[in-house]
């Protein structure tokens, strides 16, 4: 297999419980998440603060009192003060833009234990004032007499009261003008995906997710979080008690006359999630059992509008460099953005027409099983934050992987703004 770049260790993973934003964890910063997440990957590493070189974080909303959320990050889990830290953003891919980041840095023998994750408390996005009616009170806060003020007071309408909710706007794309759900119908337009696949989709994330609950697979990369006196120590996104017919009930939110509902897309979501990583060849990695290893990768572009194909074209990327086909890899995690997305990636990737128009290949890249795809549920039931999701897939592949006795997996999203991240891990 070609690889340009020598395989990077994980010694160890953890995150946080997801929560739907504004409920569980809505008075949790992301840095506070953060935190929680960096301090139970180390002590799952059986490392200490003190032994970090540096760490890098992805996040997406960009607190506005956390600037450099990654340095805040850091500090506030014990990092000493003379280490570095910096913040990624690739939308979506951010958590797994952190990891590549933190493998170069290692290559380059920059630092020797770097932490690399991704936090996000989408419920802290703010409201925004009204471009207008932001205008209007900076010209009263100016204002000094007060005849001056009155005037632009009486200016005011009840419109200028009326918030922008900021989650809206960093969920739609500026160029093509379309919201993510909004790509997601296109997608279920041109693949001819139905409702009904999607629902049935949806149900099976939340059976799986369920199920991992239950054997207790999931609380093995969760660390609970102290909120007030309660602890939370699951996600809270995964039902029990979902139904098709719950599925079905629900109207299309983004197309009246679509198919693509809050009951078959992910949840708006806070959580954070961090990796431990060191060279391969390191004496820490041989001396305990490393969670496994990243040893590929590619990032590929693809039209806005539909960008939920992005991991298609970085998959395709990733095999044209590595050599590899689907066949050879044993679990699969596609990030479940919307049913209609991952299921339009399937399509697509056993399409010859796609593999030769969209991929320049004369056949298809082939399929990927159902029943090794998203093995314990995917963000459809556990939720996506934005800036974690990257970080929390790969841990969680490792260890499906190793939960199984198996070696290959392929982890792969779309991102907001037309671009696909596919990693291949190993254990």
């Amino acid at each position: 297999m070609n690889q340009s770049i020598q395989p990077i260790a994980i010694l160890a993973g953890q995150r946080t419980p997801f929560a739907k934003a504004y409920g569980a964890m809505n008075d949790v910063s992301a840095a506070a998440l953060g935190q929680a997440a960096v301090t139970a990957a180390l002590g799952k590493a059986n490392l200490i603060p003190d032994q970090v070189d540096e760490l890098v974080f992805g996040n997406v909303a960009g607190p506005a009192d956390s600037a450099n959320i990654a340095r805040v990050v850091s500090l506030k889990a014990g990092i000493p003060a003379d280490r570095i830290a910096h913040t990624v953003n690739r939308n979506c891919g951010s958590g797994m833009e952190s990891i590549l980041s933190g493998w170069q840095i290692v290559r380059e023998a920059r630092a020797r234990i770097v932490v690399a994750g991704g936090t996000e408390s989408m419920s802290g996005i703010p409201l925004l004032v009204r471009p207008s009616a932001a205008k209007l009170l900076m010209q009263l806060n100016r204002s000094k007499r007060i005849g001056a003020k009155l005037a632009i007071l009486a200016k005011l309408r009840p419109k200028h009261f009326k918030p922008v909710a900021g989650v809206m706007l960093g969920l739609t794309d500026p160029v093509s003008g379309l919201n993510m759900g909004e790509t997601a119908e296109v997608l279920a337009k041109e693949f001819a995906i139905s409702r009904d696949d999607q629902d049935s989709f949806a149900l099976q994330s939340h059976q799986k997710a369920v199920a991992a609950r239950e054997q207790c697979f999931l609380s093995g990369e969760i660390t609970p979080i102290e909120i007030a006196g309660r602890t939370v120590e699951k996600d809270d996104g995964p039902r029990a008690n979902q139904s098709i017919e719950q599925l079905r009930k629900l109207k299309p939110i983004f197309d009246p006359a679509g198919t693509v509902t809050a009951g078959n897309s992910c949840p708006l979501t806070d959580g954070a999630a961090a990796v431990v990583l060191v060279d391969a060849d390191d004496e820490l990695a041989k001396s305990q059992p490393p969670l496994g290893r990243i040893t590929a990768y590619a990032i590929a572009g693809c039209d806005p509008r539909r960008m939920g194909l992005g991991p298609v074209y970085a998959t395709a990327k990733l095999l044209n460099q590595t050599g590899l086909t689907l066949a050879d890899f044993d679990l699969f995690e596609i990030n479940e953005a919307f049913a209609a997305q991952v299921l339009a990636c399937l399509a697509a990737m056993q399409s010859t027409a796609f593999a030769r128009q969209e991929l320049g290949l004369s056949s298809p890249l082939g399929e990927i099983p159902i029943d090794r795809l998203n093995v314990h549920g995917g963000a459809i039931a556990l939720g996506h934050p934005v800036g974690t999701t990257g970080t929390r897939m790969v841990i969680t592949l490792l260890r499906s992987l190793r939960e199984r006795g198996l070696q290959r997996g392929l982890a792969t999203l779309c991102i907001g703004g037309g671009q696909g991240f596919a990693m291949v891990v190993e254990t």
